[in-house]
């Protein structure tokens, strides 16, 4: 297992981040504890939950299975209420007694809301950090310019910053591509990513031109019959690709997303034991340049703009600013 810088925290995590949204629903809890003991013994030492999870159920669980484990891994769990004062506090409160800890190691705005108030927000993120509860805070689903905007607020104060964005990110979601990566690359914003198999569809689980397997997402989810339709072609080429290099669909697919030189780390949820071992293959297999072009011309995704001359390019590139003078850390 690879270890990565964590933006600006000083931290090295698995490049690896081990997704627990399935645990207590589509994984017993049995199950769970063989993975996480399997992934701790593969040197993963990243896991992501959410008070949302099972509505909590979910933090439960590793409430337990992590008792005794505590040190071996960075902990990151997310505000289940509003995003105002009295909801942050209550929030970390709850999750805190649910997993029976002191502390987690990173805390997260799950979604920005309309009307939110930043400095609300920054300013309760920061009382979490002194009282100890957290020792990082961050964000998920937040747009470039509001990261930027948030720690522009939290640095006048001298309060916590944001040190990590959690995004959607794969073959077929591409939009953060536009200006959301860059920015985090720029400013040194660890980005963590999740859907990298697009709800599986990328697993191997869905067959274009074949019945959709029952009691699967894709019975309920209709994004998945679209998509299977809408980008049929690709998929196919895609899996064919993945049995030359002789990987599993889901590893290509992750590695596809680890490519990118501003994804800190993909989050890898699983419910089963085969799932994750199928999927650990990814943090073992590096693209060549040349692969990962071919995979993603098999897909047409890009965020379409209708711009002439080379603005579109430059509003995704990583590297206008030479490497001395993105922000790192301290």
């Amino acid at each position: 297992m690879k270890y990565v810088e964590f933006g600006k925290t000083k931290e090295y995590l698995s490049e690896m981040c081990l997704g627990t949204m399935m645990f207590g629903d589509r994984c017993s809890e049995a199950e769970a504890d063989r993975i996480i003991a399997r992934a701790i013994d593969a040197g993963i030492n990243f896991i992501d939950t959410a008070a949302m999870y099972c509505d909590g159920f979910t933090e439960k669980i590793l409430g337990r299975i992590l008792n005794g484990r505590r040190e071996k891994v960075f902990l990151v769990t997310k505000v289940h209420k509003g995003v105002d004062k009295k909801s942050i506090i209550e929030s970390i409160d709850e999750s805190l007694i649910r997993l029976k800890m002191d502390y987690v190691d990173l805390y997260l705005i799950h979604w920005p809301k309309k009307g939110m108030n930043p400095t609300e927000i920054m300013e309760a993120l920061n009382q979490v950090v002194e009282k100890g509860k957290t020792r990082f805070v961050g964000c998920c689903n937040y747009p470039g310019w509001l990261v930027t905007h948030h720690n522009a607020i939290a640095e006048r104060n001298n309060w916590s910053m944001l040190v990590c964005n959690q995004i959607p990110y794969n073959l077929i979601e591409r939009g953060v591509e536009v200006e959301v990566l860059s920015q985090a690359y720029a400013e040194n914003i660890a980005i963590t990513t999740y859907r990298a198999l697009v709800l599986g569809l990328l697993s191997g689980k869905y067959r274009p031109g074949e019945s959709i397997p029952a009691k699967s997402r894709g019975v309920t989810d209709e994004r998945i019959g679209n998509w299977l339709s809408q980008y049929g072609d690709g998929i196919n080429k895609f899996l064919k690709l993945a049995d030359e290099l002789g990987i599993t669909p889901a590893a290509l697919a992750i590695s596809w997303v680890r490519y990118s030189s501003a994804v800190t780390s993909p989050i890898v949820g699983v419910s089963s034991m085969n799932q994750f071992e199928s999927c650990l293959q990814a943090f073992e297999f590096d693209l060549t340049e040349d692969q990962y072009n071919r995979i993603t011309n098999f897909f047409d995704t890009e965020v379409k703009e209708e711009t002439g001359g080379a603005y579109k390019d430059i509003r995704r590139e990583l590297r206008l600013l030479k490497a001395s003078d993105t922000l790192t850390a301290d």
